[in-house]
C-alpha cells in the first residue's frame, strides 16, 4: 500500500521578472485562477495558480538564463523532458485559443484513450495536454 495519496501541487522554473508572462500564460490563456502566496514565500518573488484539480506553482529559479549566457555548471533551464501532464476537457478549443496567442502545439504520438501533444510555457518548459476519449 502506498503512502503517496496524489500531487498537492508542481512547480515550474522561471526566470526573475517572469511574473507578469506566468500569469498572462495560466490565467489568460489556460484559465486558471491566480492564489495568493503566503507573504514569508511572496518575497521569494514567482506565483502561484489554480484550477479544479490542479495546482501550479511558478518559482524563481536564479540562475534561469539562456543557455548560452550561463556557466554550464550553473544554469538552470527549461524543463524538456521532464513535465506535467494536464487533463483539458476540450483540446481543439483550448489549442485554437493557444495558436492565436501564438504559441505552438504539437501532436503527441498515440496513447490509448487520449489525443494529446505539447506545448511550451512563456519559459520553454514543456507542457502536455490530454484529453480522454
Amino acid at each position: 500500500m502506498s503512502a503517496v495519496t496524489g500531487i498537492d501541487h508542481v512547480q515550474l522554473a522561471m526566470p526573475h521578472g517572469g511574473e507578469p508572462h506566468a500569469r498572462r500564460f495560466w490565467v489568460d490563456l489556460m484559465g486558471l485562477e491566480e492564489v495568493a502566496k503566503p507573504a514569508h514565500l511572496a518575497v521569494n518573488g514567482g506565483c502561484w495558480f489554480a484550477g479544479e484539480g490542479i495546482a501550479i506553482h511558478c518559482g524563481v529559479e536564479d540562475a534561469f538564463l539562456p543557455a548560452r549566457r550561463a556557466h554550464p555548471a550553473r544554469r538552470a533551464h527549461p524543463a524538456r523532458r521532464a513535465h506535467p501532464a494536464l487533463l483539458v476537457n476540450d483540446l481543439a478549443k483550448l489549442v485554437a485559443r493557444l495558436g492565436k496567442a501564438g504559441i505552438r502545439f504539437k501532436p503527441g504520438k498515440d496513447l490509448d484513450g487520449y489525443i494529446r501533444g505539447d506545448i511550451a510555457d512563456p519559459f520553454g518548459n514543456r507542457i502536455e495536454l490530454m484529453q480522454k476519449i
